[in-house]
């Protein structure tokens, strides 16, 4: 019962980067400077389609990335490859779920994701991952065989990754990522997809490959949103046999009382901006869940009647780890330390990754450094992790 030995990482989605150049100056700017402040860190790199293609011209070009980590300093076990084309484009929302897990795209890009995550993994036995999008979008228009179809897409990418394990010696498990008002989004939506994934994979090969190489991202910030109890869902997951392969270290925004706390809807109505997906849910006080697929100022300045007697809101908009409060508003964080002291529960370590790559869209987050904003987050999450471990 442990927590991760491997270093912590944090996710450099919140990095531009569309070329190998520029993915290079930001871990340059940004994580070498954090790391200088904290220790020991890892780059959990975000790649997108452009770079990855980039870095597979040629194995010299691949070779003289890998030689550029190694240099600065920085291990990589772990990609994000849920983003596929620009994050950090004007407006992102919906968009950020496509290739969904149907298209050749999205299969392509995953799999040429792990052949770069092989070569960049260093020589000591470290296991690889790579979170990746939760099927698809609700909202979007999809034939009733289209969970089926992802399911086959996510069985062949299991064998191939086996096929590149026993070529190379690197194993790499894909992470689903459920998240708000995606195909995937609940604990339990999760849970049966995992079984029907087994029903599907008709042979014992296929079976095996699937309960190695496919397992979930859990975000804690998702699931929170969700009003899930964090322990409980990680419990199911234990209890599926679904392997959490990666765990993202995310806070959301709450409003407790909203009706009575207009400071608190003032300040969130400043949260809402045009380049993410900020799903918002309301509980009652009877447990009722009330949800919106995007945050707008209506919802937080006039909100309507069901989320007006709403005993709490929260919010999907990824608001930095080592916050408990923001201003008047709240965050998941206590949900945080839930879902830590319950991964360190598990017999095997999933990677661990604060990913809060909203920097650039914080109303106040301009008034920090993007190092200045890193640092405080590593630092307590290896706080957090330490009172966890007992160091």
């Amino acid at each position: 019962m442990t927590l991760s030995t491997l270093p912590l990482s944090y996710c450099t989605n919140v990095h531009t980067g569309l070329t190998v150049e520029e993915v290079e100056a930001g871990l340059r700017e940004n994580t070498t400077a954090v790391r200088s402040r904290v220790g020991e860190l890892a780059a959990g790199l975000w790649l997108a389609r452009p770079v990855a293609s980039e870095l597979l011209e040629s194995p010299d070009r691949l070779n003289r990335f890998s030689g550029w980590l190694k240099e600065a300093g920085l291990k990589c076990y772990t990609l994000n490859t849920f983003p596929f084309g620009n994050f950090h484009d004007a407006r992102v929302k919906e968009n950020v779920y496509l290739p969904d897990w149907t298209r050749d795209d999205r299969v392509d890009y995953t799999l040429d994701s792990a052949r770069i995550l092989a070569k960049l993994m260093p020589d000591d036995g470290t296991e690889g991952s790579l979170s990746t999008v939760p099927l698809g979008f609700k909202p979007f228009d999809y034939p009733e065989t289209f969970a089926d179809e992802c399911a086959g897409r996510l069985i062949a990418l299991a064998t191939s990754l086996r096929q590149l394990d026993e070529q190379t010696g690197r194993k790499i498990r894909i992470a689903i990522e459920p998240e708000p008002f995606c195909i995937l989004e609940t604990t339990q939506e999760t849970i049966q997809f995992f079984r029907r994934l087994r029903e599907l994979a008709t042979d014992a090969g296929a079976l095996d490959a699937v309960n190695e190489y496919l397992g979930v991202c859990y975000d804690v910030c998702h699931q929170a949103v969700e009003f899930e109890d964090v322990a409980d869902s990680i419990r199911q997951l234990v209890a599926e046999q679904i392997r959490i392969n990666k765990v993202h270290i995310t806070c959301a925004i709450r409003v407790e009382n909203p009706s009575e706390n207009e400071d608190a809807r003032q300040a969130l109505a400043r949260y809402v901006e045009p380049r993410y997906l900020h799903q918002t849910m309301s509980r009652s006080t009877d447990g009722t869940i009330h949800r919106q697929v995007d945050l707008t100022e209506d919802t937080a300045l006039s909100p309507p009647d069901k989320f007006a007697s709403a005993e709490e809101w929260r919010v999907h908009f990824h608001v930095p780890v080592n916050s408990e409060s923001l201003g008047p508003l709240q965050t998941t964080r206590g949900d945080l330390k839930k879902a830590l002291a319950a991964v360190r529960e598990l017999d095997y370590a999933p990677h661990l990754e604060v990913e809060t790559y909203t920097w650039e869209v914080l109303p106040d987050g301009r008034q920090t450094s993007l190092v200045d904003g890193l640092t405080a987050e590593v630092e307590a999450t290896r706080s957090l992790l330490d009172d966890l471990t007992g160091h």
